[in-house]
């Protein structure tokens, strides 16, 4: 029984020393595993891997993107360079510009010509415009022109008047003649050129109320008044407005008829601010009209009208246009064309333009698959150009489709650069 004891706690202190020095060999492995860590070299860090069409979706293992299919390409450590505020350069393969639509176009220095285009409307010529009306008061008693539209030539015609107040100035005028023919040996001077100046006042009365020298002749050759006197056109014209009526009272000024010389025509045109400046008076302008396909007519700018519409933002521009045949009909609609011409310059096709409202910039091709960004400064439009005054060199290259792409990834870029601490 004593020797069963005596192996049972031997066989306790051999399982505690192995115990012991099992710990003190893995404690030995772990303090030289420390030791060793200190002068071990770093771990390589692993290489990560996107997708150049979409750069969000990123792997620890090539292979293929999930969501295209397109294999997956490295992802290289980039340095970000902040062209612009809040812009950085972007760097693009040729397989994402061919797949996202990359354009682009070529700076160049050409003419500055323009074609300004707006909508017209024909109108009268106000200088070819008259009134027609009395300056005595009387009764119309008969019409020889009766309905708007008629063509009316000069000293034709118009209507009769009668006038107590012009019957009685014709009967003055015949007495006073008389009295001069009866005191023309009269040995009294006085009495004689008294005679004369009552019949010469008489006579410009009935002059200044539009009563002509062959009215004048016929009333002194038969010797009585003519009770309707005759109202003729001082003017050619087409009638655009009728107020006299057989029978009807007039007062002295008041307008009987409107007439319109069409020989020649006005067309206004509504062009917007922002092309204004480059219009001068005397330039050509070409005038289409639906009525006359595939026809132009030509005239010139005759005024710019020194203010702009509130409510459009448009000025008005006069155009004068001969009238041939009466072709042009007041009221119809025109298309009007403008041309200008400023010389040379540098210009940029105005779809690679970007315009925040605080800077304009495009982005510029600077080899291998990197964009700058860059702030311009532009003149006037030339066409679908800007002119370039500052910040581009001819023969630049620019992008002018998947700039608004571009622009994204450049704002991406340039926030990512700051918040790492990215040099500029």
């Amino acid at each position: 029984m004593r020797k069963f004891i005596f192996l049972a706690v031997a066989a306790v202190a051999l399982l505690w020393v192995g115990c012991a020095g099992k710990e003190k060999k893995e404690e030995i492995a772990r303090n030289d595993g420390h030791a060793g860590q200190a002068t071990a070299p770093a771990e390589k860090k692993a290489t990560r891997y996107h997708c150049p069409m979409h750069p969000s979706y990123i792997s620890d293992k090539p292979g293929d993107c999930p969501i295209c299919g397109m294999k997956l390409t490295p992802i290289e450590e980039e340095v970000i360079t902040v062209s612009l505020p809040g812009l950085a350069d972007v760097k693009i393969s040729p397989e994402r510009q061919q797949l996202i639509g990359v354009r682009m176009d070529v700076v160049e220095r050409r003419p500055l010509n323009k074609a300004i285009r707006a909508g017209g409307r024909v109108d009268y010529d106000e200088r070819k415009v008259a009134h027609i009306h009395t300056r005595i008061e009387g009764w119309i008693k008969k019409l020889f022109v009766d309905y708007t539209g008629q063509l009316v030539k000069k000293h034709q015609p118009l209507f009769t008047i009668y006038s107590p107040e012009l019957v009685a100035t014709q009967e003055e005028y015949l007495l006073a003649l008389r009295a001069k023919r009866s005191l023309q040996g009269n040995p009294f001077q006085d009495v004689a050129s008294g005679s004369a100046t009552l019949l010469e006042a008489a006579r410009r009365r009935l002059l200044l109320w539009e009563i002509s020298e062959a009215q004048i002749a016929e009333l002194e050759r038969t010797g009585r008044p003519l009770m309707e006197v005759v109202i003729a056109s001082h003017s050619d014209g087409f009638v655009i407005e009728k107020k006299a009526l057989e029978g009807m009272r007039v007062e002295a000024g008041e307008d009987l008829y409107v007439l319109a010389d069409l020989s020649g025509v006005w067309v206004y045109a509504d062009i917007y601010e922002y092309e204004l400046a480059p219009v001068r008076v005397g330039q050509e302008a070409t005038v289409t009209l639906n009525a006359y396909p595939g026809e132009a007519f030509r005239g010139k700018v005759v005024y710019i009208y020194p203010y702009v519409e509130a409510q459009t933002r448009t000025a008005r521009v006069r155009v004068e246009l001969p009238n041939p045949g009466w072709r042009l009909k007041p009221g119809m609609f025109a298309d009007v064309e403008i041309r200008t011409e400023r010389g040379e310059g540098l210009v940029v096709p105005g779809s690679a333009v970007l315009d925040s409202g605080e800077r304009k910039v495009v982005f510029v091709d600077r080899g291998e698959g990197r964009f700058e960004p860059r702030e311009v400064q532009l003149g006037g439009r030339a066409g679908e150009d800007f002119e370039v005054l500052q910040g581009l060199s001819e023969g630049e290259r620019v992008i002018t489709s998947a700039n608004f792409l571009i622009d994204s990834e450049s704002q991406i870029k340039a926030a990512l650069g700051a918040m790492a601490g990215h040099p500029h």
